[in-house]
């Protein structure tokens, strides 16, 4: 009964696709969905946030699905000392961005030019076939970030 009205609830917009999802998991149902990692970045997602004068801020968005990341990096002597983002989307697109943070922070850029979607993917003991377009997104977002700062746009000049 409870679970039938959650989805009314999501159905209704009264609550959103996460408040839905941590139902979803918190009561049994999503257990067989995704691994006990991509539950925890999702619950717990870390290096959310931004940063106040970052070096590098790009965003990144996937219009078929809707999701999208600002990401923030913090770059000294070549090493990506702090990485924060915002992320708008479905639990795997939070789990995959919060685990591609944690990939990057304090590795140099080649090394976060490494980080690929099956990488990330793996990184949480795997994503359903439906979702592994989140951690493209999350991946994505990391090396256009690095490619930004690697190349920064020239400037136009008046």
């Amino acid at each position: 009964m409870f679970l039938t009205h959650a989805v009314k609830l999501f159905y209704d917009r009264e609550i959103n696709q996460t408040v839905l999802l941590k139902i979803l998991f918190y009561t049994g149902v999503v257990k067989t969905m995704y691994t006990d990692k991509v539950m925890d970045h999702f619950s717990n997602p870390r290096n959310v946030g931004q940063i106040e004068n970052p070096n590098v801020v790009v965003k990144v968005g996937d219009p078929g699905c809707g999701d999208a990341v600002l990401i923030f990096l913090k770059i000294d002597d070549n090493i990506i000392t702090d990485v924060k983002y915002k992320v708008y989307g479905c639990g795997a697109a939070i789990a995959t961005t919060s685990m591609a943070s944690t990939m990057v922070k304090g590795k140099t850029l080649d090394e976060a030019l490494e980080v690929t979607d099956d990488k990330v993917a793996e990184a949480l003991g795997g994503l359903p076939d439906s979702k592994m377009h989140c951690s493209n997104l999350a991946a994505t977002a990391i090396r256009a970030a690095v490619t930004r700062y690697l190349t920064p746009p020239e400037k136009e000049t008046a």
